[in-house]
């Protein structure tokens, strides 16, 4: 049955132009994949329990937080090349006094994280896998929040003509904060869209689950180690056995 379930999916995604996908990214539509194995496979349960392997740091090692992280269902949702959208910003008349710190905020954060992975920026979310947005996430539990990256898992087609399961992540960034805050939660949200899903417990990460005193504006060499440590292990890869499910795995980062 798992045959028959992945044709059916090929055959609903959009095929590629060869100019569409600049290269690497790809375009057309995407498929949600839901949560493997689960009874409740209609339920958004996108990570699974903390990863417990033997490679993972002990909670004392001070060197990284890679004990801190949780991969999907699928396993851990890493690319070794990403492809980036970022909603445009008026360039003059009264919208640009918002929008333009906001898009420097966002080209400084990306600046700090295309060090250590390669980034391509596009003109179009379709062909994203990480769609950067310039609005206030919505409350949530009556709690309000500047910055909130959301994942999900999707089968989509490329290129090279094959379907994958990859990580689509939404990100939404507002304006109503300094600039250097802004950066730093721009910094921070892009580390969970380029798959740090767990949090630092130190303040001077870029990662913190509660930031400093001071916003971090630079990755730090826990961030810098624990993202190379995640950039070694497997990517996202579809079971033997897909479920008979009608929802998708999602998840957030709220920080």
């Amino acid at each position: 049955m798992a045959g028959a379930w992945l044709a059916l999916l090929a055959a609903a995604l959009v095929p590629l132009g060869a100019e569409a996908g600049q290269g690497r990214c790809p375009s057309g539509s995407t498929i949600p994949l839901p949560p493997p194995g689960s009874p409740a496979a209609n339920t958004p349960e996108p990570l699974a329990k903390p990863w417990e392997v033997a490679n993972a740091a002990p909670p004392a090692a001070a060197a990284d937080y890679r004990h801190r992280l949780r991969p999907t269902a699928y396993g851990w949702p890493r690319l070794d090349h990403w492809c980036l959208w970022v909603e445009p910003a008026q360039a003059s008349g009264p919208a640009a006094r918002w929008e333009q710190p906001w898009l420097e905020a966002v080209d400084a954060a990306l600046g700090q994280w295309s060090r250590l992975v390669p980034i391509t920026r596009v003109e179009s979310p379709e062909q994203a896998q990480v769609r950067i947005w310039r609005r206030r996430p919505p409350l949530r539990g009556g709690r309000a929040s500047h910055g909130r990256a959301e994942l999900m898992v999707v089968l989509r087609q490329h290129p090279d003509g094959n379907s994958r399961p990859e990580p689509l992540v939404q990100v939404s960034l507002g304006t109503g904060q300094r600039q250097q805050a802004l950066q730093a939660t721009a910094l921070h949200e892009l580390g969970h869209a380029f798959g740090l899903w767990g949090h630092s417990d130190q303040p001077g990460d870029a990662m913190a689950a509660v930031p400093g005193r001071n916003p971090v504006l630079e990755l730090s060499l826990r961030d810098r180690a624990t993202f190379r440590w995640l950039q070694q292990q497997p990517g996202l890869a579809l079971p033997l056995e897909l479920p008979r499910a009608r929802g998708a795995g999602s998840s957030t980062a709220p920080h």
